[in-house]
């Protein structure tokens, strides 16, 4: 029969397509890799692998076969964590994905309470594009995902927790800044500085600039909360923040002023998510709640929202 190990190269070699990251990734030498997939596929009767010297290929069966395999080590590794199961209670590591536009900001004064209220629980965080995650929590790579609505995948349980307000900010100087009685319509072709494409956050600041004739500045992305910030505090235009990063420690609003125009109630809405049916489901969920209750503390009633 053929084993777990065996499929869990094979889903390696899938996701790399190429045989010696997947070995490095398996912690394996290529040359065990390799003999093992010879193997499996001389069990099953079929080729799974095309093998070229530019990389490696699934056949069209060995496509359908990863695809079931990654469902099968995803439950094998759920049936591990329910054996260890204490309570509602994690043991050992938890791997957490987040988006960077909210871990830094939300996640070091939860950690720490989270740390004294379960010893035993470690985080292992990651950074990481929401929907990304989303694929990597389906694919059993996460435990558990902290990001912006809407969270989508195949077997996800989507928990809302808060909704986040969102501030237009501008340098000192900006003539908006200096306007009083500001209105949404004022800020009409007015220019904004957003993060990359592949950010939630840009998506969500390209409906905002459409829905008020904003102009999105697409050759000025940032790569970070702290660089369109400091692009707004240049004084090269308008920038979104949300306010977590507006009130943390490490953002803030140096160099730039929040303006507030009559009408603007722009915000997000977070939420954590993991696999439906997880064995620490229960647990999952009392870490859910904890973050919102830190996120009430930092913004406000966190409005309770559904999905």
């Amino acid at each position: 029969m053929p084993t777990l190990r065996q499929f869990e190269y094979l889903v390696a070699v899938a996701d790399l397509q190429n045989f010696g990251r997947a070995a490095t990734a398996c912690h394996v030498s290529q040359p065990t890799l390799s003999q093992q997939l010879r193997a499996l596929e001389e069990r099953l009767g079929v080729i799974l692998i095309e093998r070229h010297t530019s990389g490696a290929q699934l056949t069209p069966i060995g496509r359908e076969i990863t695809d079931r395999a990654r469902r099968l080590i995803v439950e094998v590794k759920d049936i591990s964590a329910l054996a260890r199961r204490s309570g509602t209670r994690v043991v050992g590591t938890l791997r957490l994905g987040i988006t960077p536009t909210l871990g830094p900001y939300l996640l070091p004064g939860i950690v720490a309470a989270l740390h004294r209220e379960q010893p035993e629980l470690r985080l292992y965080i990651k950074e990481g594009i929401p929907s990304e995650q989303a694929l990597a929590l389906s694919r059993g790579a996460l435990d558990m995902l902290l990001g912006p609505l809407p969270i989508a995948g195949a077997d996800i349980e989507v928990m809302p927790l808060f909704r986040e307000p969102l501030s237009i900010v501008a340098a000192p100087t900006h003539p908006l800044a200096q306007r009083a009685g500001l209105t949404l319509d004022d800020l009409k072709a007015a220019h904004v500085l957003s993060l990359e494409s592949r950010h939630h956050l840009h998506r969500q600041v390209a409906a905002i600039c459409a829905e008020l004739g904003m102009v999105l500045l697409q050759d000025y992305e940032g790569t970070s909360l702290d660089c369109i910030h400091q692009m707004a505090a240049s004084g090269l235009g308008l920038t979104i923040l949300p306010e977590l990063y507006i009130k943390s420690d490490v953002g803030g609003l140096a160099g730039v002023e929040v303006l507030q125009p009559q009408g603007w109630g722009f915000s997000r809405h977070i939420a954590a998510a993991w696999r439906a049916g997880a064995a620490y489901g229960d647990a999952y969920r009392v870490i859910a709640e904890r973050i919102q209750t830190a996120a009430h503390d930092l913004v406000g009633d966190p409005e309770r929202i559904t999905a």
